[in-house]
């Protein structure tokens, strides 16, 4: 069930749980003022050697039998949201045995922002992927009243702060799923059934037979090896008197094997994962309407798997794009862009103010940026500064990479437009964006590398280990800021 957010002045009757932001100073650890702040200051804190610092949690017996948790924020002057929305996380798993709990508000910011990073953190710090579980025991959690003064706002930014997570959750639960129980076809119903509870959505599915008629031949060349049949979908969001559009367009390879070009056994267990872009993009649109921003919102998610069937493209085939550029497929394993060149083709013909992608598309961005950070680049630099900003106010790392003319000559082909790897060991995400970039027929584009943060190998502040849903929130606020 998901968690209910209230602010509230004070905290009410039955609470099992009291949250405390404490923060850390080098005379020790200060408690922020609050409904349990009291025992923590009894309990001797500092001399139990707890120091505020971010991240950590220090459990004391409260009053009325309730327990008290202080969440620490680290440097009082360093306290900012992101700050708050990864402490919070943590101290949600630390009170998640906990039915009622009151969190008191962290001073010094914003209440609305604050409140929006507590639910996030909130929601996401709790996650659990169970659907193929035996039953065990549930969190508790439930009810969470948040202690502020500034209750209006706090509310505002909580209900944003909830929707924007319970989304985010979503997108992690599609990409958790493992490839057998999520193939093209579930993932067009499950936007269907998305759609279908939400006035403000419109889903549309081209199934196999459409996706040839209307010459995505990129997306069903990489089908071929299949024996799921590939989908194209597209989810709309369009609120009355909407002035400008934004596409959304997601990489959608419910599993990749590397086709003939085989990716190693170790290579192959988590990708599952490489439909990432697409369950970030379509969640992100359902947030949007779920929210009521101003902006018109279209998703595009580009899903097939990546097999090597008997009728699998090969190294040195040629595939023809919707836009009717030609492809000379090297690498079988280079999918993720071929799929999105005929998504941001059909992107492209409906002419948007400006499209963004989001693919977990090449290892180079992992070598390059980590598992924390995506790399962004487009070639409009107004609009990536926009995305940058989106990014910055959802708590997401991005890092901006160019795209220089020169290292377009790595994908001249012999026989074709283009062919879709670079040079070995070169540059290869930038490669990918430049490839990318001949299908955006010039509008303002922006090209999120995501290959990276889409998954975590362990369980740190707001994240989890498996996915995380990387890109829902910056979508979401890059659409309810964009001018």
């Amino acid at each position: 069930m998901p968690i209910t957010f209230t602010a509230a002045k004070d905290a009410p009757e039955g609470v099992n749980a009291l949250l405390v932001p404490v923060t850390s100073s080098p005379d020790g650890p200060v408690v922020g003022a609050g409904a349990g702040a009291e025992a923590l200051e009894a309990g001797h804190l500092k001399d139990s050697g707890y120091s505020g610092k971010l991240n950590t949690t220090h459990a004391v017996p409260g009053p009325s039998g309730a327990t008290v948790i202080a969440v620490g924020l680290g440097d009082a002057g360093a306290v900012t949201p992101d700050v708050i929305r990864n402490a919070y996380a943590v101290a949600a798993r630390a009170a998640r045995r906990f039915a009622n709990v009151a969190a008191t508000l962290p001073a010094g910011v914003d209440a609305k922002a604050a409140g929006q990073a507590v639910a996030e953190g909130m929601v996401l710090g709790t996650y659990k992927f169970t659907r193929l579980k035996k039953p065990g025991e549930a969190d508790a959690i439930a009810n969470v009243t948040v202690l502020t003064t500034a209750k209006a706002k706090a509310q505002q930014g909580l209900d944003r702060g909830a929707i924007v997570a319970r989304f985010a959750c979503n997108a992690r639960d599609w990409v958790n799923e493992p490839a057998g129980e999520l193939n093209p076809s579930d993932m067009a119903a499950a936007v269907k059934a998305m759609a279908d509870e939400s006035p403000s959505l419109t889903a549309t599915i081209w199934d196999e037979k459409r996706i040839e008629k209307e010459k995505l031949g990129a997306l069903r060349g990489v089908s071929l090896g299949s024996d799921q049949p590939p989908r194209l979908i597209r989810l709309e969001y369009a609120p009355a008197g909407a002035k400008k559009t934004l596409f959304f367009v997601g990489k959608g390879i419910t599993f990749d094997s590397g086709g003939l070009s085989l990716k190693t056994a170790d290579g192959m267990m988590t990708m599952k994962t490489d439909m990432g872009g697409a369950a970030a993009v379509l969640n992100a649109v359902a947030a949007c309407a779920a929210l009521g921003v101003k902006t018109r919102v279209v998703g595009l998610a580009a899903c097939t798997e990546n097999m090597p069937g008997p009728k699998a493209i090969k190294p040195g085939d040629v595939l023809r794009a919707r836009n009717n550029t030609t492809i000379e497929v090297l690498n079988t394993d280079a999918e993720g862009r071929l799929v999105l060149a005929d998504a941001l083709s059909l992107a492209a013909e409906e002419k948007p103010n400006a499209i963004i992608d989001l693919a977990t598309l090449t290892g180079a961005q992992v070598v390059a940026l980590g598992s924390r950070i995506a790399g962004v680049m487009g070639n409009n630099e107004a609009f990536v500064q926009k995305v940058k900003a989106a990014a910055a106010a959802a708590g997401e790392n991005i890092w901006e990479l160019p795209l220089p003319p020169m290292y377009k000559k790595h994908l001249d082909s012999e026989v074709a437009d283009l062919k879709n790897i670079g040079n070995p060991g070169q540059a290869g995400t930038i490669v990918a964006g430049l490839f990318l970039q001949d299908f955006v027929d010039g509008l303002p584009w922006a090209h999120l590398d995501i290959a990276g943060p889409a998954r975590s190998a362990e369980q740190d502040g707001e994240y989890v280990k498996g996915a995380t849903g990387f890109g829902v929130r910056t979508l979401v606020e890059l659409a309810a800021s964009f001018r």
